[in-house]
């Protein structure tokens, strides 16, 4: 019988490619998936499964819900269960730790790194895919680091932040007057928003000037200044990086309120395009399609844009 795997996400382009970096990665994986916590109950009262990876931010059952059931149940109380998150403060991870989460894998997340952290739940089991940890060993662990990190082990845990915004340098405040953007912290895209969600959409498109926001992708985190925001997708400027991220990666968007919370967005880059009319522009102009089909999510984000109009 095949390693077997619970991908639990509410969004589908998160658990499409969660499904396929195993399928592709781990000789013989057998990927079973649900759309929310109570769904996932279903399907392990249907089969065993020796990993389980699950959202943390879910809408019905949240995450840390169905973390709870799960180690309550004598038959599952060992199955590794690792949290796939976009929040990365310590607080957050600790309280994951006390619900009993095995690892965690913070969005967005490389390849690399979904494989070293299900291998090593795997290993403690007893079920090692040779293949599978020889491609681990070659691959470059980024993102946050393991549970230990940020609850006491070692020091790397200072990497992501996620109520810090620092002011954007170089041609791009230029280019928009001096507007600011984040510095580093912890996301997912669904084609529409829930009925729910959908009732309360304030503007289906608004523009928010100088806005201030943080883009993080797998290998890299950039500060932006928004163009456009709507409850479908942000259109904004920054600064061009190396690597330049790709089309369809993963991308976590930290939005700072008002208030100076953070509306934090999953979802995918849609678009990248040059900012000038020149090779060596230093300006990227990028479209981030979100993909979150969690009610609060969209309050937030409605929220925030109603007060940008």
């Amino acid at each position: 019988m095949g390693i077997r795997f619970l991908v639990v996400d509410d969004a589908t382009f998160i658990r499409d490619m969660v499904k396929k970096q195993l399928r592709d990665r781990i000789p013989g994986a057998e990927v079973f998936d649900a759309t929310d916590g109570n769904r996932a109950i279903a399907q392990l009262k249907k089969q065993r499964v020796d990993v389980i990876l699950s959202d943390w931010e879910m809408p019905g059952l949240s995450g840390e819900e169905f973390l709870k059931w799960v180690r309550t149940e004598y038959e599952f109380k060992e199955t590794p269960f690792i949290m796939v998150t976009s929040r990365g403060d310590k607080d957050h991870v600790v309280k994951a730790v006390q619900a009993g989460v095995s690892d965690f894998i913070s969005k967005p997340f490389t390849s690399d790194e979904l494989l070293k952290k299900t291998t090593k739940q795997l290993a403690k089991i007893g079920k090692s895919p040779k293949d599978a940890f020889k491609a681990a060993s070659s691959g470059k662990d980024v993102g946050f680091a393991s549970v230990d990190v940020l609850t006491g082990g070692a020091s790397k845990a200072s990497k992501v932040t996620t109520n810090q915004i620092k002011p954007a340098s170089g041609s791009l405040a230029a280019l928009t007057g001096g507007a600011t953007s984040s510095n580093s912290a912890a996301t997912k895209p669904s084609s529409k928003p829930t009925a729910k969600a959908s009732a309360s959409k304030p503007a289906t498109k608004k523009k928010s000037a100088k806005t201030k926001a943080q883009l993080r992708f797998p290998n890299a985190t950039c500060a932006c200044v928004v163009r456009d925001v709507s409850l479908q997708a942000l259109s904004g400027l920054m600064q061009r990086s190396d690597p330049l991220p790709g089309l369809f990666e993963q991308a976590v968007v930290d939005i700072e309120t008002d208030a100076g919370d953070i509306a934090r967005v999953n979802g995918y880059l849609s678009s990248i395009a040059a900012g000038e009319n020149k090779v060596d522009t230093n300006i990227i102009k990028v479209t981030i399609r979100f993909v979150d089909n969690d009610p609060e999510k969209f309050e937030a984000l409605s929220k925030f844009i109603a007060k940008t109009r």
